[in-house]
């Protein structure tokens, strides 16, 4: 059986307190992550949070983009999440250079297969 999607969630560590608070950025940044991969955006709604913190999610025909940032912690959780052809790493691997990610660490699920196997994160 295919998969009927790939799912990758990543830590983000180290990241740019400015950019992780800047809500304007964050959304400018996932919605050219989904361009670059290739998706069709359907909706964006992203939150600025007080003090700080930015949550947001970048709706695609394919699936979806996510984010939490924490600019306190220089941390940011995100999933990129797609069905069909597209590769969501390259979604992925764009918004952890425009954060300025340090540490970054990511598993990839394929969705739709069944039971979900975790193997070990990968450190990048």
């Amino acid at each position: 059986m295919d998969t009927m999607g790939r799912h990758v969630i990543s830590e983000l560590w180290g990241c740019d307190f400015d950019k992780l608070n800047d809500m304007e950025f964050i959304e400018k940044t996932f919605v050219d992550a989904a361009l670059k991969s290739g998706a069709e955006i359907r909706e964006v709604a992203f939150h600025k949070f007080a003090p700080q913190g930015v949550s947001g999610v970048v709706i695609i025909s394919e699936s979806h983009l996510t984010i939490h940032s924490f600019p306190e912690h220089g941390y940011a959780s995100i999933d990129v999440y797609t069905c069909g052809h597209l590769d969501p790493t390259i979604a992925a691997d764009y918004i952890a250079e425009a954060l300025g990610a340090q540490t970054r660490e990511t598993i990839e699920l394929p969705r739709g297969m069944g039971p979900i196997e975790i193997k070990q994160a990968k450190a990048l």
